[in-house]
């Protein structure tokens, strides 16, 4: 396969011709802002995820169940075949279609910013931690399981190497050859990583609801129903006595949440980059902003302190709530929990719309121009953004109904009303908060007000007063100054100058602390589900009202993405921080 940009070049050439036969006035150094798409390939590759994505969304929610003869095994070779080819392709294209000649013309400004990759590699590190857990469980009695089950942590952990380097050197890339197989190479990534995506929260899911059976009842009745209903793990069927044994099982399910987190990521990453093949940028219109992340600098530390407050207070929730929920069966410490659990959130969900709608009405005064240009990168975050809190809206809206429909109602019930009607309020201003500060122009100083700015500042400690008796508003003192090209310096324009930038820093400085304060209280908001922290697993009211089979099986699907929400809510909001 050669590096020629087949027929997408010659696309390309004629749509230059036609463009620049309708604007002569054009320059020709910007050729390249007409984008050309190969519609054919890009649908083939659509086709191609779809088809993929079907069948191992079929493969993983059947082997979910005892009774369907589809065994936990058969996934993993699935996913293992995939995970091998995505890595061949991989290796084709850092080898091979990166280095052809005249490969990436462009790279996207925008595409895989610094504090998305970061993220991407911390998820990936606590990933191969899991790996190694799985590999040294499954080792501890290898000889009752199929190999799969050995090999498969083995090559995701192989994976997910490759891929973080991949994504780390080429997010920004907008190939021009081989374009039909990069498409569909990056369909195929994508597809591959929401495979993994949902067997690791199948997988989660049935640990979860097999620990919720052990706790209520006796062993010999719990193994029973795995072999009348909800298949156990083929490991669960070994013996794991050892306490080396159990600290590996323990350790990788408590590590599912960072290789679940890390397969959404790598996800949205692919797409933007599956979005930028054939893609031709106009310089002119796609500024790069260079901006410098300040953390401690032109900030109250207003947001960090009240942020760092709600996370520690968070995750002392989440340990009383694990102690008491988890690790006892007392009705009595059960509602304690549960009661404690529901203030903390109200209060968090209270303060963060609060925060979210003061920082929309500061937007409304904000002076920055709004960022119009095409960007496929925001346009992915939006959509998250947007599709993600579908989930956790869901979720309440079902426990709402739930709620006024059950009687008696108890302080509880009444508790879970309010942070249900306050979960959905805090989605709904947050999404708007970020929505607008992702299409703000980041802060940029006015080159006229450059040009004075070293004249006019080293006037800071002289009366205002005196400067004007010396620059008369005629301006004929100045008129040589004019007339060499630069312009005079007026008292208004001096006052106005030496005013302005405080207005700007205090409307900024508000931004950042709002920003940062969302930030922190989005972590302990994933931190806590992802790790246990679910009541809706443990509050009675839905269980008994939409039964011990449709509400569960409503949050298996629907948390997952109301935690997303709240990693990409994070991501989000790091990069309105910065651009504040």
């Amino acid at each position: 396969m050669g590096c020629g940009h087949k027929d997408d070049k010659a696309s390309l050439a004629s749509s230059q011709i036609v463009t620049f036969s309708h604007q002569p006035h054009q320059p020709p150094s910007t050729p390249a802002s007409k984008e050309v798409w190969k519609k054919g390939g890009r649908m083939f590759s659509i086709l191609l995820a779809v088809h993929l994505a079907l069948l191992a969304c079929t493969l993983v929610s059947s082997g979910a169940f005892e009774k369907i003869a589809v065994h936990d095994y058969d996934v993993f070779f699935l996913l293992t075949v995939m995970m091998l080819i995505v890595i061949i392709w991989i290796i084709f294209y850092l080898v091979g279609t990166s280095r052809c000649p005249d490969a990436i013309l462009c790279k996207d400004s925008h595409a895989g910013p610094i504090w998305l990759r970061g993220g991407l590699i911390l998820f990936a590190i606590f990933s191969l931690v899991m790996d190694v857990f799985k590999i040294g469980y499954y080792s501890s009695f290898y000889s009752c399981l199929s190999a799969i089950k050995i090999i498969y942590p083995i090559v995701q952990a192989i994976f997910v190497v490759i891929q973080t380097y991949f994504l780390w050197i080429s997010a920004k890339d907008c190939v021009h050859v081989h374009l039909n197989v990069t498409r569909c190479g990056l369909m195929l990534t994508l597809t591959t990583n929401l495979a993994v995506w949902m067997s690791a929260v199948t997988d989660e899911s049935v640990h979860k609801a097999h620990s919720k059976l052990k706790k209520n009842m006796t062993e010999e009745i719990f193994r029973w129903l795995m072999k009348v209903g909800m298949r156990s793990s083929s490991a669960e069927e070994c013996n794991c006595d050892s306490q080396i044994c159990q600290i590996f099982k323990n350790g990788y399910f408590w590590l599912y949440p960072f290789n679940i987190e890390y397969s959404l990521f790598a996800s949205a990453m692919v797409y933007v980059m599956w979005k930028n093949v054939g893609r031709f940028i106009d310089h002119h219109s796609h500024h790069i902003h260079r901006l410098k992340f300040r953390l401690f600098r032109r900030t109250f530390f207003v947001g960090i302190v009240l942020g760092l407050i709600i996370l520690v207070s968070g995750l002392g929730v989440l340990i009383l709530y694990e102690v008491q929920v988890n690790s006892s069966t007392e009705s009595r410490k059960k509602s304690q929990a549960l009661t404690m659990y529901y203030i903390f959130n109200i209060v968090c969900l209270g303060l963060m719309s609060l925060v979210c709608i003061g920082g929309s009405v500061i937007y409304r005064f904000d002076k920055r121009d709004m960022d119009r240009h095409k960007n496929p990168t925001r346009t992915l975050d939006v959509a998250l953004l947007m599709g993600a809190a579908l989930g956790q809206y869901a979720i309440s809206y079902y426990s709402i109904v739930a709620i006024v429909a059950s009687t008696p109602r108890d302080a509880i019930s009444a508790l879970n009303l309010t942070y249900a009607l306050l979960m959905i309020a805090q989605h709904t201003f947050q999404n708007i908060f970020i929505i607008e500060g992702l299409h703000r122009q980041p802060p940029k100083e006015d080159r006229k007000h450059d040009s004075h700015q070293k004249d006019l500042y080293g006037l800071t400690f002289v009366n205002i007063n005196a400067v004007s008796l010396r620059v008369p508003d005629s301006g004929s003192t100045l008129a040589p100054s004019t007339a060499s090209g630069a312009e005079a310096i007026h008292p208004s324009d001096l006052v106005r100058s030496l005013t302005a930038p405080k207005k700007m820093n205090w409307r900024r400085k508000f931004l950042r602390e709002i920003s940062m304060f969302l930030l922190l209280s989005n972590i302990i908001l994933w931190i806590m589900p992802a790790f246990g922290a679910r009541p809706q697993f443990d509050n009675d009211t839905e269980l008994n009202f939409y039964g011990d089979s449709m509400w569960p099986a409503i949050v298996d699907i629907c948390l997952p993405f109301g935690i997303f929400y709240r990693m990409h809510a994070v991501a989000s909001l790091l990069e309105v921080y910065i651009m504040s």
